[in-house]
């Protein structure tokens, strides 16, 4: 398996420090040339704003964490584009345990991939707590916890793990991206559910699903391996997504959490 996942991965990316400002910059390149994988972020985008104005009410800032080289703000661009990391891509750095917001000044949170580099969740709660607005709320797109995600999540990096059976919250990470559990949106919001409500009674998961493209983000290759299949073919992958919509539960390889403070 390690043999084949190797021989998938993207060239350039090949013994990057992925803490680097190299790994950014292979980045946009990779996803410069990947029509497939752009159009996964921007359903991804088109996700956070449709439960945004479904489960968010009042006004206020609407902030992207870890936005990395694919921001909200190219669809919307009203979303501030924010990251640890500094890219000329950014409009403000922001460190999701130590925000510099004020307090009751975000309608919306969005967060792509990010919650599982969190090294200590509790503190990110408590920054969400004072941050946000009554109303407002955060959206998290994390790794899902299904067969083959769990199967893929396992196998695909060496900087990541993913261990659901992890008896902490707190990640042992080293650095922005090394280190991280994938498997942490699971341990939070599945796994120690309860411990999650009575621990931030004002904060409620309102709404939780599966991800629907993952037959065409598992096809792009994503930002770290080769795609598969020509860009062209991407009306051929949505048709074949469709008719296994009856199996998301199962093929699934993130999900989306809404969490919203109460009023």
């Amino acid at each position: 398996m390690h043999k084949i996942i190797n021989l998938l991965r993207e060239p350039a990316m090949s013994d990057i420090d992925v803490d680097s400002l190299d790994r950014l910059s292979i980045h946009r390149r990779i996803l410069k040339r990947k029509k497939l994988l752009q159009n996964v972020f921007r359903d991804f985008h088109h996700s956070f704003m449709k439960l945004n104005n479904k489960y968010f009410s009042g006004d206020g800032l609407k902030i992207e964490l870890g936005s990395g080289i694919a921001p909200v703000r190219d669809t919307y661009p009203e979303v501030l584009a924010t990251d640890m990391v500094y890219t000329p891509m950014l409009d403000q750095i922001l460190d999701a345990q130590d925000m510099d917001l004020a307090d009751n000044s975000v309608r919306a949170m969005f967060a792509q991939n990010c919650f599982h580099h969190f090294p200590d969740p509790k503190i990110f709660f408590s920054e969400l707590n004072r941050v946000l607005k009554p109303g407002a709320g955060i959206i998290l797109i994390e790794p899902y916890y299904g067969p083959l995600a769990s199967f893929v999540f396992k196998n695909l990096f060496k900087t990541e793990g993913f261990d659901k059976e992890f008896p902490s919250w707190n990640t042992p990470t080293s650095g922005p991206m090394n280190g991280a559990n994938q498997a942490l949106s699971y341990i939070v919001f599945v796994r120690d559910r309860k411990d999650f409500e009575s621990s931030y009674p004002s904060l409620e998961i309102v709404h939780h699903e599966c991800c629907k493209n993952y037959l065409k983000y598992l096809l792009s290759g994503g930002l770290n391996f080769r795609q598969l299949l020509p860009n062209f073919t991407e009306g051929i992958i949505n048709i074949f997504q469709f008719f296994l919509s009856p199996f998301n539960k199962w093929l699934s390889l993130h999900h989306v959490i809404v969490i919203r403070k109460k009023i």
